[in-house]
């Protein structure tokens, strides 16, 4: 039987197999950036090139261009790399500009404060 070392470890978990792909990068606050892997260190501190962020609004989504991009390292919930053969999203998603996903933010923002607030107005009605 043989024992993987600590640099054996090391090698399995490290970003060093990301470099120069493309990757797909979760960021704790929800946002998801792509781009392609320059650089990183020990606190998963990560520079990204060619970066995007992409927003998703129902079946509509928008590529904003960010360009070099440095990403803190605390703030990386999942990182993994994007085929470059397959196809990214369904068929059915509907790319728009980036004014039009603004709009559908914004709309889907002030749909969801109205369920809020009228929850708020119909606690008193509450049934249990």
């Amino acid at each position: 039987m043989s024992w993987a070392g600590p640099e054996d470890v090391y090698l399995s978990t490290s970003l060093a197999s990301y470099l120069d792909k493309k990757l797909l990068v979760l960021l704790r606050d929800g946002r998801k950036l792509m781009g392609i892997l320059r650089s990183f260190d020990q606190f998963a501190n990560a520079v990204l090139e060619g970066a995007c962020e992409r927003v998703i609004v129902g079946e509509l989504y928008c590529d904003i261009p960010l360009g070099l991009y440095v990403i803190r390292g605390e703030n990386v919930v999942l990182i993994g790399e994007l085929d470059l053969e397959e196809e990214e999203l369904p068929p059915h998603m509907t790319r728009v500009s980036e004014a039009e996903i603004k709009r559908a933010q914004k709309a889907e923002r002030d749909a969801t404060d109205l369920k809020g607030s009228m929850r708020k107005r119909m606690e008193f009605l509450d049934m249990d």
